[in-house]
């Protein structure tokens, strides 16, 4: 069964990326699409363990691999051994949706406003922190800094800031390859979520051109 969460009416960031592969060419669109079904799984076996049908391998109606899973589980406990991923799980609450009505953004000294939502992967009630976990094929934490903005991964963690008015948050990296933790903060004024935001104001106002009218 597929997360009613990805039927709801609200943009997402995820809505926010289809705008941007109407411009990008189809070897980068598949970049985004492996990378996102990977990323599912890891996501899955660490927050929604429930979704997980280890017999046949699925992510609710989602078929992988075999070696899929089992790199996965490899992941897995990479995250579970390091330290601050640990605190992480301890203290943050799992999969957290955020919906925020008439979300006001503004683009070119133009203001506009679009019902939005985000789901989390990682989100503390108790503190100022949220985070969310990557899969990746980079082996190095400068590897991992360039992947934030090859990936855009920056606009989707000021696009969750600002929904829940949060100002510090972290991408968590696992490696696929040598199955090492890397961690790329975000905090709000930084350079990191000053690009994030500015390339989600920039595609929101464009998703708000095309389809705003639909939407309303």
């Amino acid at each position: 069964m597929t997360d009613p969460y990805y039927s709801r009416p609200e943009v997402s960031n995820s809505d926010l990326t289809d705008v941007k592969k109407l411009w990008m060419p189809e070897s980068a669109a598949i970049d985004y699409e492996e990378a996102y079904k990977f990323g599912s799984l890891i996501d899955g076996m660490i927050t929604e363990p429930q979704r997980l049908n280890y017999f046949s391998f699925m992510l609710d109606d989602i078929q992988y691999r075999k070696e899929d899973f089992e790199k996965a589980a490899e992941m897995k406990k990479a995250f579970y051994r390091d330290p601050f991923c640990a605190m992480m799980l301890k203290h943050c609450s799992f999969q957290k949706v955020s919906v925020k009505p008439r979300f006001c953004i503004e683009h070119d000294g133009l203001s506009f406003c679009l019902d939005a939502r985000c789901k989390w992967d990682l989100f503390c009630e108790s503190f100022d922190l949220g985070g969310d976990i990557k899969s990746t094929t980079a082996t190095t934490q400068k590897q991992c800094e360039e992947a934030v903005r090859y990936f855009e991964y920056s606009r989707q963690r000021a696009w969750y800031m600002d929904i829940e008015n949060r100002s510090n948050d972290i991408l968590i990296f696992i490696s696929k390859v040598n199955f090492r933790v890397f961690k790329v903060p975000v905090k709000r004024g930084s350079t990191l979520y000053n690009e994030g935001k500015a390339r989600y104001q920039e595609l929101a106002f464009l998703y708000w051109t095309f389809f705003g009218n639909i939407q309303n």
